[in-house]
């Protein structure tokens, strides 16, 4: 037997119906009404729009980690945290720290706080050790305090796309390879974002952050021509937030120079963006850099001030349908959110 579950979403409950009748004709299907849980993910209706969460998922790890978490942390990670490949001793049985940290990769999904965190301790899945161990604990404490979070696809925004790039230069210790990091929200609504690596080492932080530019271009690329199959419209031009001046530069200007000549396929692509209208790069200051929290442990104000602003709720905060209620069709921006969210995360599964 074959089963496939299918999300339906928009803002005609009309249509809506007559698409299920018709699916129902070919296939017979069995309607379960509103959406409140797809693929692990929690599915809140409020006033304000959609929050997605994992709070169940959240629970069956902590209950099933097999360490009992007793204290609650501020951020994902110790401030000033320095994990190093080779210090402390090996765990005698890496297996744990291995599935613990590869459900915590399943957590990114709708928490975007979790994903350098996630980055980070993926590198020694290889060879864990107490260090990298101790680390994954703060971790889970962390999230025992905060796994009512989810993201709030709000439905008073505007289709409106705005994208934030950043990097950490030389952040790695021993390769000093750069962390780069992107967000990119639909209206205020956190829709995709990463926390990876550099391949390659920056000479400069102006290097590393326009290769972050780079890979924040290439996913607004893709985000672009996502929407526009869905319908949507004046997209463009894709405001791409920066916090480094000297980057910013390099974009604008046309001249190639020995000391760019380097980066210059990165240059070449995030520029020809800019050329065809699709990207405007704006300078925006470190302190209000939504992707900060992507590539660096930030102290525990400036880290919860900047996840408020990127669209992460305490879903407790927000009063929800329950019981017999049916959500009322949500708007627009709300839907589209939630449906490209859906497809990302098909995807990525």
């Amino acid at each position: 037997v074959y089963v496939d579950d299918i999300l339906l979403t928009g803002s005609d409950p009309t249509e809506i119906q007559h698409v299920k009748q018709c699916l129902n004709e070919k296939f017979g299907i069995k309607d379960l009404g509103s959406l409140h849980y797809f693929l692990g993910l929690e599915v809140q209706h409020t006033p304000l729009g959609v929050i997605l969460s994992q709070q169940k998922f959240t629970r069956e790890l902590l209950r099933d980690c097999g360490f009992s978490i007793k204290r609650q942390a501020s951020t994902p990670l110790p401030l000033n945290c320095r994990l190093l490949p080779e210090e402390g001793s090996l765990l005698d049985d890496p297996t744990k720290y291995r599935a613990l940290v590869g459900k915590l990769n399943f957590l990114t999904n709708t928490r975007p706080d979790l994903c350098f965190t996630v980055q980070t301790l993926s590198q020694f899945l290889q060879q864990p050790r107490t260090p990298h161990l101790q680390a994954l604990l703060h971790t889970l404490a962390y999230i025992q305090g905060t796994s009512t979070k989810g993201i709030l696809l709000s439905g008073a925004a505007h289709l409106k796309l705005q994208a934030f790039s950043d990097s950490d230069w030389a952040a790695c210790p021993i390769s000093r390879r750069s962390v780069s990091g992107y967000l990119i929200l639909l209206g205020t609504s956190p829709l995709s974002w990463k926390s990876k690596k550099q391949t390659t080492v920056s000479r400069s932080s102006s290097e590393a952050e326009y290769r972050a530019m780079a890979q924040a271009a290439s996913e607004i690329t893709w985000l672009v021509r996502l929407l526009q199959e869905l319908g949507v419209s004046n997209l463009t031009p894709i405001q791409l937030n920066c916090d480094n001046q000297s980057a910013l530069h390099i974009a604008k200007n046309p001249v190639f120079h020995e000391r760019t000549k380097h980066i210059e396929i990165d240059c070449h692509f995030t520029r020809d963006k800019v050329l065809e209208g699709l990207l405007q790069l704006q300078y925006m200051p470190t302190s209000s850099q939504l992707a900060d929290v992507l590539t660096k442990v930030l102290p525990g104000p400036h880290f919860q001030e900047l996840l408020s602003k990127l669209g992460m709720v305490n879903s407790l905060d927000h009063s929800s349908l329950r019981g017999g209620d049916e959500p009322t069709p949500t708007s627009t921006v709300a839907g589209l959110a939630a449906l490209l969210t859906a497809h990302l995360l098909t995807a990525a599964s």
